[in-house]
């Protein structure tokens, strides 16, 4: 799937103000929302601390631990076992 595709496939899923209007229950269609965040909030590389994460978060959805949580556990971002360090993984 082409990134235009992606990304135009999930813009029916923000309002007119960039905000996310419900985090979806499908798999697949949750995977494509939390694969566009990866890739459109986070720089590959950058070591970012659990507040950066909520903020850039909490930009498109006011549930920032529920996303937070979807990104690190579907594979988009690693945690450091301490919880002082979020990084986007490398295919995000």
């Amino acid at each position: 799937m082409s990134e235009h595709r992606t990304s135009h496939d999930v813009s029916a899923l923000f309002d007119g103000e960039g905000r996310l209007t419900a985090i979806p229950r499908k798999a697949a269609r949750r995977e494509q929302l939390l694969s566009h965040l990866a890739r459109t909030l986070f720089e590959p590389g950058r070591a970012y601390t659990e507040r950066e994460v909520n903020e850039a978060l909490r930009g498109v959805h006011d549930d920032c631990p529920a996303l937070r949580r979807h990104l690190v556990t579907s594979g988009h971002m690693t945690r450091t076992r301490d919880g002082s360090a979020y990084h986007r993984a490398c295919a995000a």
